[in-house]
């Protein structure tokens, strides 16, 4: 894995300096710049060659969702995660419509921290597992039929988002376990999905879930 260049972006210096200090035991890890605020981030983001984003939600000047937004539009490939707080529920679909590749709670552990980085920098996408959670919780139902998928595919889609096992959702449906194996494999290869998580930042993208 390549060495990379990290930003902390949040308004709170002790947690920047605490984070930082624990990132720079990483070897992955080349270079961690820091921003208080959307705004910093943005003209720091013109000078440095950033990898990945670890961003707050809530800023003053420019919060996290518009500071994303922004970043996003000039360059498109950077991977943002959201760092996020108990509370921070009714941002998390505004987040992810910006852009971000994944979540995580400010308390997660450094250990966590790494995995995330590790595996938006691959190309998937991160939730803390209590993230994850709190969304399939809010799930009320397919809002949207997708294009691409069939019928049974969207019921299965939504029974997946919802976090209902193959077995699960084969009960639910009565059908064998085999035939929902079958659904999951050709949902995630239509969408272009590697995971639970991915796919569900698929449906909120494409508004094919209502939370």
């Amino acid at each position: 894995m390549k060495s990379l260049n990290i930003i902390l972006v949040d308004d709170h210096e002790l947690f920047r300096s605490g984070l930082k200090l624990l990132l720079s035991n990483f070897d992955m890890i080349n270079n961690i710049y820091e921003a208080s605020n959307g705004i910093k981030f943005l003209n720091e983001l013109d000078k440095q060659n950033i990898d990945i984003v670890l961003m707050d939600i809530s800023m003053p000047e420019m919060n996290g969702i518009e500071a994303t937004i922004k970043a996003l539009e000039k360059y498109p490939d950077l991977k943002i995660i959201a760092l996020s707080m108990y509370g921070d529920e009714e941002y998390y679909y505004k987040m992810i419509n910006a852009g971000v590749k994944g979540f995580l709670l400010k308390d997660s552990s450094i250990t966590e921290v790494e995995v995330a980085i590790q595996t938006v920098f691959e190309g998937s996408n991160y939730f803390s597992p209590d993230i994850l959670y709190k969304i399939v919780k809010n799930i009320n139902t397919v809002k949207n039929k997708s294009n691409i998928l069939s019928e049974r595919e969207n019921e299965v889609l939504y029974h997946i988002c919802k976090g209902l096992s193959n077995q699960k959702i084969a009960e639910t449906l009565n059908v064998s376990k085999r035939t929902i194996d079958k659904h999951r494999e050709n949902i995630l290869s239509k969408t272009q999905s590697k995971n639970t998580a991915t796919l569900i930042m698929y449906a909120i993208n494409n508004n094919l879930i209502k939370v």
